[in-house]
């Protein structure tokens, strides 16, 4: 027999229910509190915004837009995610504000979902925007704060995978001649479809100096020391200036003492086109999906008409929470029970327990409580017992 629709959700959306909420509140926290001590400032943007400015500068593919039209007749859509809605705000309301800017979020944003998919359509990213900086330095940072935000966070073992835009791109650009060809290579990758990476290199028929160089590509994951092999597969341009800015970003990384929780992935791509250098995902242990993404966006800036460099990154607070494990959170509670001619008493002691003493206190008529459970409460008061 099936559900009355009243208890159905639109597809993708989830309720939270109050301990698990309780939980990602305290990780909400521990995150927003340790990016208040890297020196950003929070803001909050609008859930709805236009279609022909925040929905087309966004990476979201259009049919993973929840539209709709306003009354007059524009079409404006649920946020997909909350760095193009930030780059309309330092681009408009904060344009006189000395750069670099550095602005922190925590929100939810909407992408819709194929029914097979199994993803949230909704869900709670809290992030950090670095607006104005284009040097190694800015990226550092970003990665660094990454690290330091899951390290807080309580995540026990997880690595920050870093590549670079320019790297694929000018690789690609320098052995594979159609750009069709190289749209399909770097599906592949963004998919971690090795297999099929290989078997289509093979198909291309490139010349055999070509062909090796993007089989060496799927090797190069690991420390400081494939950067140079790195620098061996490409000739000269893009791919060699890419080289130059990790050789430079590692440095900077060193400096920040996070080597051991990053690692070079110089294979990696990403599905959102507005990245144009460094990116990073991390990633905790037996875990498959990504807990934060960031990168380098210089491009993304100019389309609010006030071009310059970014940096930043987003952790999804769903996958957060996975990766930090299901640790109940003790609250000590306190339980007053009374008759309705003990209101007074009752809720005068509960207001003093509550101010003079910052406890949780409930406080509950003996008679409507229909199906007591009282392992929750660490301290009982049962005005109802005295004098009895």
């Amino acid at each position: 027999m099936s559900r009355p629709l009243g208890f159905e959700k639109p597809l993708g959306m989830r309720d939270v229910l109050p301990d698990l909420l309780k939980k990602q509140r305290k990780l909400e926290d521990k995150v927003k509190q340790c990016m208040e001590q890297w020196g950003y400032a929070e803001i909050m943007t609008p859930t709805l915004e236009y279609y022909d400015t925040v929905g087309g500068a966004s990476a979201t593919i259009d049919n993973k837009l929840f539209k709709l039209l306003d009354r007059q007749g524009k079409t404006v859509v649920l946020r997909p995610d909350m760095t193009a809605p930030i780059a309309r705000v330092a681009s408009s309301l904060l344009k006189d504000e000395p750069l670099p800017l550095r602005l922190m979020y925590s929100a939810s944003v909407f992408r819709a979902q194929a029914k097979e998919a199994g993803r949230n359509a909704e869900f709670v990213q809290l992030g950090i925007e670095n607006i104005g900086s284009a040097s190694v330095d800015a990226d550092a940072e970003a990665i660094a704060l990454a690290v330091s935000v899951l390290k807080a966070a309580g995540v026990q073992t997880f690595k920050i995978a870093i590549g670079h835009v320019g790297f694929l791109e000018g690789l690609f650009e320098e052995t594979v001649p159609r750009k069709e060809d190289r749209d399909v290579l770097r599906e592949y990758l963004h998919c971690r479809n090795y297999v099929g990476f290989r078997q289509y290199v093979k198909e291309l028929k490139l010349p055999a100096e070509n062909e090796a160089r993007l089989r060496e590509l799927l090797k190069l994951r690991g420390g400081k020391e494939l950067i140079a092999r790195a620098e061996a597969i490409t000739v000269n341009g893009q791919a060699r200036r890419a080289v130059a800015n990790l050789y430079e970003l590692w440095e900077a990384l060193e400096a920040y003492q996070v080597t051991d929780s990053v690692i070079l992935d110089l294979n990696m791509s990403s599905n959102l086109d507005y990245y144009t250098g460094v990116l990073f995902e991390g990633y905790a242990a037996n875990q498959g999906f990504a807990l934060c993404t960031g990168g380098r966006y210089d491009s993304l800036m100019a389309q609010f008409g006030r071009p310059c460099p970014a940096t930043g990154f987003a952790v999804q607070m769903d996958r957060l929470l996975e990766a930090v494990g299901d640790t109940p959170i003790k609250v000590e509670k306190s339980l007053i029970l009374y008759r309705a001619s003990q209101r007074q008493e009752a809720l005068e002691l509960a207001r003093r327990l509550r101010i003079e003493e910052g406890k949780v206190v409930v406080a509950q008529r003996k008679d409507e409580w229909l199906a007591a459970d009282f392992s929750q409460y660490t301290d009982i008061i049962d005005l109802t017992k005295e004098g009895a």
